[in-house]
This record gives structure tokens, C-alpha cells and sequence, in this order.
């Protein structure tokens, strides 16, 4: 994508009013849309309209793992440059990978692995290694700070 992103002002009253917050309620989507002057269905089309395009990764709760049993950690591995959209591929492949992104630096892939049981996360960074060639590095959170961030576009 070259220079700004094309939003337009409801693409803006979407992104803006939905972060930090999203109903829960029998239909979330029809009242997020009244609270933001919109209806259901403009809403609906215009989320999947934003992440068709690419401007929204996804769409979906944050979930505390750890509140809920399971485990969440920061992993990251060194992906030779003519391989790293394959290896990008295989790790996203997994539906345990939150995120992943591309950094500068020796370690140039860094993914969030969030899983049900514990146990699952070696498993899953161990089934990554195999699968990849690649050494990747576990970085388990130690301590958590919550950090409110909003960013009006």
C-alpha cells in the first residue's frame, strides 16, 4: 500500500468508535451501529469492506488467556530472506498465532502464540521449529501492564 490509507468519514466513525469497547448483547453489530449513527448492515459491509482491503488485520475479541487456563507468549525466529513468506505461511498456518509481524533485526519474524492448555505452547512452538527449520526463541510474558492506546484515525 503506498501513502495514507483510504478512509473515507464513516470508514473513521467505525474504526474511532469501536475501539476500546464493543457491545455484548444478542445482536452487538446492530446496537455498535446505532451507538455510531449507522445501521446494522452498513456496519456489517463496511468491517468487511475495511479488512478486505487490508486496513483492518481482524476483527475479533482480545481474550485473556491465562485468565481463562490457558497460556499466551511472544515467540520469535530468524527466517532466511528467500524464505520468509513461506515460513510466514507455515507459522500463520497455525491457529494457535495471534499475530505476526516482520521486524529489522536478526530475529526478523515475532509471533504471539495463544493457546487453551499450557502445555500446548511448547508443543505448538516445537511443531513451528520442525516445521520450519528455523530455532525459534519463546519469550513467556513475565509481568503484564495494560496500557490503554486508542488511535483516532
Amino acid at each position: 500500500m503506498n501513502g495514507a490509507p483510504s478512509l473515507d468519514e464513516v470508514d473513521r466513525t467505525i474504526i474511532n468508535g469501536l475501539q476500546g469497547g464493543f457491545p455484548v448483547c444478542e445482536r452487538p453489530y446492530a446496537a455498535a451501529a446505532e451507538r455510531l449513527g449507522l445501521t446494522e448492515d452498513v456496519l456489517l459491509s463496511r468491517l468487511q469492506s475495511l479488512i478486505e482491503r487490508g486496513l483492518l488485520s481482524r476483527f475479533g475479541p482480545l481474550y485473556n488467556a491465562e485468565n481463562l487456563g490457558g497460556a499466551v507468549t511472544l515467540a520469535a525466529l530468524a527466517a532466511p530472506r528467500e524464505r520468509y513468506e513461506e515460513i510466514a505461511a507455515e507459522v500463520n498456518a497455525f491457529p494457535e498465532v495471534a499475530h505476526n509481524y516482520e521486524r529489522e533485526h536478526a530475529l526478523n519474524m515475532w509471533f504471539v502464540v495463544a493457546v487453551e492448555q499450557p502445555e500446548r505452547r511448547r508443543q505448538v512452538l516445537a511443531e513451528i521449529e520442525r516445521r520450519t527449520g528455523c530455532k525459534v526463541y519463546d519469550m513467556p510474558k513475565l509481568d503484564e501492564f495494560f496500557i490503554g492506546l486508542r488511535l483516532e484515525v
